[in-house]
């Protein structure tokens, strides 16, 4: 079974955009979650030590930041 994938995202980020594209063109499945509906969120991302989206968390992985398509391409193996 694949890694839990939770990408968190804001509304109008290209690299949001654009991870969640990689994503999908790699059938990842992955669960969104968006800050600007869900402002709740940010403190959470705050305390973990993260100013900028997206932020993508990997069950068992170092959380990936940003658009790091290097890094999420070790979610295809």
């Amino acid at each position: 079974m694949a890694d839990k994938v939770t990408v968190f995202t804001k509304n109008n980020c290209i690299q949001c955009k654009m991870t969640k594209r990689f994503l999908k063109e790699h059938n990842i499945e992955f669960e969104e979650r968006n800050i600007s509906e869900n402002p709740e969120l940010i403190d959470n991302l705050k305390k973990r030590g993260f100013f900028a989206l997206p932020v993508v968390d990997i069950e068992g992985n170092e959380s990936i930041s940003g658009f790091r398509p290097e890094a999420l391409s070790k979610l295809c193996s």
